[in-house]
Formats: structure tokens, sequence, C-alpha cells
């Protein structure tokens, strides 16, 4: 079932609902939807709305919300994905896949190995397309929130911010690391990790001095297997594994 993003406010069966702008000519026109359609609209917040078309003009389309109901299509887990600046349009590819994997965040970081550093203007307009990118994918794959791409962050900052979660780590090819499986089974031992936060580094990989850094704040170094994965490659294999590790891909 088709599903579009509202603000989130108060809610309830018989309230109805409007959409505006590019979603409204989306439905109208892309979709070419008919008053007593059936759609499913999301309020960010983790609740759904089963709603029928029961108006459609030029710049809007009218729902009558028929149940609200909590979302069942979130991993019980929040995963954030902190990447290195990319060459071209590799972010694109990331922010998307992200999404549809359960990624709850992707927060870009500027790391010293970094081809790619556009100016703040640059950067705020890539944001803005960044943003919708995730909007897309989570409507495509069913997904009750939209995905937050966070500001650009330096590296130093993006350690502190992974030192706040239940599991945060580095992604590192380089000795000394720790297999992935060996990480999550620790952060678990006791009671089931909630929050996860790791970075992935830019096409040239994290530096020594980063890794020392890391190391130095108490971060794990960890291991994604004997192949070598493109940056584009590797936060996907993480989020997998975490899906997999925490019962989320059942």
């Amino acid at each position: 079932m088709p599903r579009f993003f509202i603000e989130p406010r108060e809610v309830s069966a018989g309230d109805t609902l409007t959409l505006a702008g590019e979603d409204s000519r989306h439905i109208s026109f892309s979709l070419r939807a008919r008053v007593g359609d059936a759609y499913t609209l999301c309020d960010t917040c983790n609740y759904e709305y089963a709603c029928v078309i029961r108006a459609i003009d030029a710049d809007s389309v009218t729902f009558e919300v028929l149940e609200k109901k909590p979302g069942e299509t979130e991993p019980d887990v929040r995963v954030t994905l902190y990447q290195a600046l990319v060459k071209g349009d590799k972010f694109d590819t990331v922010v998307q896949k992200a999404v549809e994997l359960g990624a709850v965040k992707i927060v870009p970081v500027l790391s010293e190995r970094c081809v790619s550093r556009p100016d703040e203007k640059s950067l705020e307009k890539k944001r803005e397309r960044w943003q919708k990118i995730a909007k897309s994918a989570a409507m495509q794959c069913a997904r009750a929130v939209v995905p937050e791409i966070g500001e650009v962050l330096p590296f130093e900052r993006m350690l502190c911010e992974l030192q706040d979660a239940d599991c945060g780590f580095l992604c590192y090819e380089a000795e000394p690391h720790i297999p992935m499986k060996t990480l999550f089974s620790e952060k678990s031992a006791e009671k089931k990790a909630a929050d996860y936060r790791f970075f992935i580094g830019p096409e040239g990989g994290i530096s020594a001095s980063e890794a020392q850094k890391a190391a130095a704040a108490g971060l794990p170094l960890v291991s994604l297997g004997k192949r070598i994965l493109r940056t584009e490659t590797a936060p996907l294999c993480v989020i997998s594994s975490i899906m997999f590790f925490s019962d989320n891909l059942n």
C-alpha cells in the first residue's frame, strides 16, 4: 500500500489529513489516485494511519483516517551510521541503502583522508538532497520514520558521539582490530545493546593517527573480514550484520 509522511500531530480515527505540494502532485499525477483509494500515512514518530482519499484537487489531497496503530516495520535497535564524505554520488547510494536496511540517522564526517571537501554552501545543498533521498527510500521500503541526515562533523567530535552509544566502534582493516561478532557478543553479554553507532572511513580508509585517537578514546577498531570492502559497501555490511545479530531480520 502506498505511504507518505506527515508532520507529527495528534490524530485519531475519523480525522482528516491533507497533503499538499510535491506529495499531492505525486499522488494525483504519478500514481493517478482516485477518491476512495487506500493509503498509509506515517507521522515519523512510529505511528501509522490507514486512510482513504476523500478529495483531490489541483493543489492537495484530503484523507480520512480509518485507523491509528504503532508502526510495525521499525527495528528495535537504533543504528546511526557515521560515514566519511566520499567522492561523486557514492554518498547518495549509502543514504538510500542505509535507510532501507533500518538506520535511523546518517551523519557525514570529515576525516583526514577525505578527498571530497565541499564548502559550507555546497554541503548544505548536499544535505538537502540526502534528506530527500532518505525520505524517498523510507517511503519505498515501508519505514514508519524518516531517518535524519545529521550535520557534518569533524572526526574528533564524531568520536565523542560514538562513546555515548551502547555499542560504538570504527571499522578498520589494519591491525590491531577485533572481529565484529566478538564485539557484538561482548556488548550484549549482560543486556541487549539498543544503540549502535559506527564509523566508516573514506576511500583511503582511516589513517593510523585517527586509529590511535579512537583507541585512546576507548573505542574498538572492528574488522569486517579478510576482504577489503569499498567505502559505500562497508556500511551496508555492518547494518545488515547488526540487524541479523539483534534478531531484526526475522
